[in-house]
């Protein structure tokens, strides 16, 4: 009768271990780690392009030094911010490293724009290899933050769903924070058409 007990027991424990979450935990947390170190590295070949980039224009619009510093900056403050696989469970170094990135497009495009008032420039065969590199890296970067993104989704949703719930606050899992918009309340006007 106590075998029988003690097995009942075990095999009771075993089955509600096996639905806790615990190893969903560690293969979406895998996940997210993975995809966040795709998003570091597509940023960092967009970091890469920066000084190339810059040189070339330096050498045209050397007189559009505010831009240029602007660019130099952003890059410097991006290089700054230690970008590791734990950066994604501190929520703040998370929004600095993003508010970084997003002055670094920033930057770009400013650059990019200045560019456009130099048809020397836009003629240049290096500046338009950078600038399709350029391109092709945002839309790496863009792939690779919808990547964590749906990564982010799928862990969050797993700490904040019954019975992982309990899991996760056992093992202190927290939901990680996922990209926002710059500024979601310009987003939120009807652009302004005129003709």
């Amino acid at each position: 009768m106590r075998k029988s007990f003690f097995t009942t027991l075990m095999l009771v424990l075993a089955l509600s271990l096996s639905s806790c979450g615990y190893n969903n935990f560690q293969v979406l947390d895998e996940q997210v780690k993975a995809d966040w170190a795709e998003v570091l590295n597509q940023y960092q070949r967009r970091a890469d392009l920066v000084p190339n980039l810059v040189s070339t224009v330096k050498g045209y619009a050397a007189h559009e030094q505010e831009v240029l510093t602007a660019v130099a900056d952003a890059r410097a403050k991006v290089g700054s911010i230690q970008a590791t696989p734990e950066l994604v469970n501190d929520e703040a170094a998370f929004a600095r490293f993003q508010e970084a990135q997003g002055q670094m497009t920033s930057a770009l495009s400013r650059l990019l724009a200045v560019a456009e008032n130099y048809p020397q420039l836009k003629a240049d065969a290096g500046f338009r290899d950078l600038q399709a590199q350029l391109e092709g890296t945002e839309n790496r970067v863009t792939v690779a933050r919808n990547r964590y993104i749906q990564a982010v989704k799928d862990y969050n949703v797993l700490v904040r769903s019954f019975p992982s719930n309990l899991t996760a606050m056992m093992f202190s899992y927290t939901p990680k924070p996922g990209f926002t918009v710059d500024n979601e309340q310009a987003l939120s006007k009807p652009p302004q058409v005129s003709f």
